[in-house]
């Protein structure tokens, strides 16, 4: 089932860097003068210069540069840094002198992890003709201690330069380790294949099941190895692949079949790269990866995901046709049809991704859980319009994870610039994004988590980071819009505001404050004059006459306590509509005085009773990031 394959994939290097070091005398100018020339030299220089092989000495014919090193102590800096720009290190020890052996684990491999060198190791016992005969050792026991201490060793061997014993052998290795390496696929220690390459495994078997039924099938499996080995299976050649799979993974259930009536299933799959990787034949499974478009991170190769270009007043979200991809998916994968996603099913989903995005911040925990604490099809959709808002190329690189077919630069669409959105007093988004703002203990974080259905809870815990939420916020007339809330800590304004660019994304600025604490109110306003001033101070305002009958909207009095929200998600979602009103505005050259005057007396109040005594709002359509630009 594998012939090997030498075209180029992406992700594979080429060209690869071995650099051979080790104790003084143990052999490494005569090993590589030897396996360069064939021939054993009478006599070599203290350090070679870099040492070029024919491009096809090796089948996969990738040219390879031996760095040779000095042992004196004076170059050890020198020696650090040719270790650092290697891609695979040849350790060198002398067969006939256990000392240089043990400087192995005293010395050199604690020097690596020491200087950051994250590469295969090769170990060659060097000299092996001069090893005493009355001290016969297996290589096996000798190095078995040392793997298991330092498990960034690939492969050891011995070998004679004078008596041309696995000379070549050597640098077959080490680059063999650096094409195709041990350490993303296979665990040594639990002698199973690694959970990503599993999941990418199972992606490129799914891809290859081309009827759906679950098992690939004499002709898919012939398809399968044409695409990646350029040959097909004689009928003998397949019935043989099944007869292993067979005799090892008889299966006592239908799940654990490795071949059943319809043909090989994933388990015997997953079996037959375990196989090939445990006999060394690494560049099978290799092969098969990159024919798919995997890197040595078993992630697909940067030139496969799209970037987009977004100016910093622009958005993206995902196209009509990639939704509705995505509510297929979640129909297909929750089976129960009561609209409740459960976390092993979402991971049922993300088991053809090398992992699934949303475990981590800022997207775990972001969406609204329902009462069995998963996803309704409105959260799982809220998930992936603030991956893409935040990170369109991670979003269509899980889409193409999961299956997507379609073209994956059109999964997504840029939005408009905002300036012209203002320009034509509306916005065409679907999705928007607010920024929340507010003094410590004024409620942020309770309006946030009001906004996806968590719970009030009266003790304080300050937040630290930024924290996202979003859902889904219904509109008259059955209108749908996504709201991504981006809660702001009070420590985090002057380092957001540091960067020019901090509210371009912004579509509205939420204000928070307790209004039962009057220092709250007063930070909040003074957030509010840092955010809005900082328009003006990096060219977002717009310097036009403002209206003199602008006027204060009424508060919006909120309970995040009672779970009395007031209509304000829909009421920032409306405010966001209609980006060309409530702008705080000045004239260029008007005084800060008299900016901070007109920002304090054009805007949103929002409040809560203190009778209450609980966390009051203060919500002000803040649209003074906005950029002016002629672009």
């Amino acid at each position: 089932m594998a012939k090997a394959a030498t075209k180029a994939h992406p992700g594979v290097k080429s060209a690869v860097r071995i650099v051979v070091a080790g104790d003084r005398g143990t052999g490494k100018s005569s090993l590589i003068v030897t396996a360069v020339s064939e021939t054993f030299p009478s006599s070599v220089p203290p350090v070679l210069p870099p040492t070029r092989m024919p491009d096809d000495f090796y089948p996969d014919r990738v040219p390879i540069t031996i760095i040779d090193t000095s042992s004196k102590v004076e170059d050890a800096g020198k020696v650090a840094e040719e270790l650092k720009r290697a891609d695979a290190v040849v350790l060198t020890y002398a067969c006939d002198r256990p000392e240089t052996l043990d400087r192995l684990s005293t010395f050199w491999l604690p020097e690596l992890r020491q200087i950051e060198v994250k590469v295969p190791v090769i170990v060659v016992g060097c000299k092996l003709d001069l090893r005493d005969e009355n001290q016969q050792v297996s290589l096996e026991q000798v190095m078995s201690p040392i793997m298991q201490q330092f498990r960034e060793i690939e492969t050891c061997i011995e070998c004679s330069a004078f008596k041309h014993i696995q000379i070549p052998e050597v640098f077959y290795y080490a680059q063999k380790a650096v094409l195709h390496p041990t350490g993303p696929l296979f665990d040594q220690e639990s002698q199973t294949l690694k959970p990503r390459c599993v999941r990418a495994l199972k992606r490129i078997f799914i891809l290859c099941d081309l009827d759906r039924d679950g098992a690939l099938s004499d002709a898919e499996l012939n398809e399968f190895q044409v695409k990646c080995f350029n040959a097909p299976l004689q009928p003998s050649e397949i019935v043989g692949v099944k007869r292993v799979v067979e005799e090892k993974l008889p299966g006592g259930g239908a799940n654990d079949m490795g071949v059943n009536d319809r043909g090989l299933t994933l388990t015997g799959f997953l079996f037959l790269h375990a196989l090939f990787i445990e006999k060394g034949r690494l560049e099978t499974t290799w092969t098969v990866l990159r024919k798919f478009g995997y890197n040595n991170d078993i992630k697909l190769s940067d030139e496969l995901i799209p970037t987009f270009k977004l100016a910093p007043d622009q958005s993206a979200e995902l196209t009509s046709e990639a939704v509705e991809y995505l509510r297929n998916i979640y129909e297909l994968f929750e089976s129960d049809g009561d609209n409740n996603l459960r976390p092993a099913e979402l991971e049922d989903i993300f088991s053809t991704a090398p992992e699934s995005p949303w475990d981590e911040p800022p997207y775990k925990d972001a969406a609204e859980k329902t009462a069995l604490g998963g996803l309704s099809a409105n959260a799982f959709l809220s998930e992936w319009a603030l991956m893409s808002l935040l990170d369109p190329s991670k979003a269509v690189e899980n889409l193409i994870y999961i299956g997507y077919s379609g073209d994956p630069s059109a999964a997504v669409r840029l939005t408009r610039r905002r300036r012209l959105d203002r320009k034509k007093q509306q916005s065409d988004r679907n999705v928007f994004h607010c920024f929340v703002f507010g003094p410590k203990k004024s409620g942020k974080s309770a309006l946030v988590n009001s906004f996806i259905g968590r719970p009030f809870y009266d003790s304080y815990a300050p937040t630290a980071e930024e924290i996202y939420a979003v859902n889904v916020v219904d509109l008259p007339g059955g209108i749908k819009k996504t709201l991504v809330m981006r809660e702001i800590p009070d420590d985090g304004v002057k380092k957001l505001l540091s960067n020019k660019e901090s509210l371009a994304s912004c579509d509205i600025a939420v204000f928070v404050y307790d209004s039962s604490d009057q220092s709250s109110w007063k930070r909040a306003t003074e957030l509010l004059v840092d955010v809005a001033s900082h328009g003006e101070d990096t060219g977002y305002e717009e310097s036009t006459r403002v209206s003199q009958d602008m006027g204060i909207e009424a508060p919006i009095p909120i309970s995040s306590k009672m779970g009395d929200t007031n209509n304000v998600f829909r009421r920032i979602v409306t405010a966001a509509e209609h980006p060309h009103l409530s702008i705080p505005e000045t004239e260029a050259g008007r005084s800060r005085k008299q900016y901070n005057r007109l920002v304090n007396h054009s805007l949103m109040f929002v409040s809560v009773g203190a009778a209450v005594a609980i966390v009051g709002l203060a919500a002000y359509r803040v649209y003074a990031a906005r950029k002016n630009s002629s672009g």
